[in-house]
């Protein structure tokens, strides 16, 4: 008897193929069916962010430079001018000895990556030889001035400790204001907020 898929002799006994591994009793008809399977990809369309440009309206007509007319042009601001927030320092102090000063927002871990509509100030790498962290294993960031932690869905989470309060353990993606001299522990890891 041959294979009906490739024309190779098959012996007596034998079940598959031992050319092509097609089963014994396979046609090139029974080869060519369609995948039963649904398509299970699903593609989602990323809305962009907005800027974060801040525009100032220009005024439609320049003032005249001083020297073409001999008048002196007297300028008044088209829109009142904006002060951004200033940022607060803070300081973390890791139990590894690493030291940082942020005054931004920042991702903490292993080997923190952001996403590609994400900007940060500050990637803040942590050595940790047991590999209890995450590789971006936490986010922050301030809010009028006060610092704010949020887990980013790490292994082992997160647990903060706020002066004189019992442990809090983090719901991945809320963000949590901290008061300064608090401990957050990230795994194996911990630092201070000061």
């Amino acid at each position: 008897m041959t294979c009906r898929i490739c024309g190779a002799w098959l012996s007596a006994g034998s079940l598959f193929c031992g050319e092509c591994g097609s089963s014994r009793t396979a046609t090139v008809a029974s080869r060519k069916r369609p995948d039963p399977r649904p398509n299970d990809t699903t593609i989602i369309a990323r809305l962009p962010r907005p800027p974060a440009v801040i525009s100032i309206p220009i005024p439609a007509t320049l003032p005249e430079p001083v020297g073409v007319s001999g008048v002196v042009p007297e300028v008044s601001p088209a829109a009142p001018i904006v002060a951004l927030p200033s940022r607060a320092s803070f300081e973390l102090s890791f139990s590894t000895g690493q030291t940082v000063s942020v005054q931004g927002s920042g991702l903490i871990g292993r080997k923190p990556l952001p996403q590609p509509d994400e900007l940060f100030d500050d990637l803040i790498r942590v050595v940790d030889a047991d590999r209890s962290v995450s590789k971006t294993h936490l986010e922050f960031g301030q809010h009028d001035g006060e610092f704010w932690v949020s887990d980013r869905v790490s292994g082992n989470g997160t647990v903060i400790r706020r002066p004189g309060d019992a442990a809090e353990t983090l719901e991945p993606g809320r963000r949590y204001v901290l008061p300064r001299e608090t401990r957050v522990e990230i795994a194996d890891i911990s630092f201070t907020v000061d």
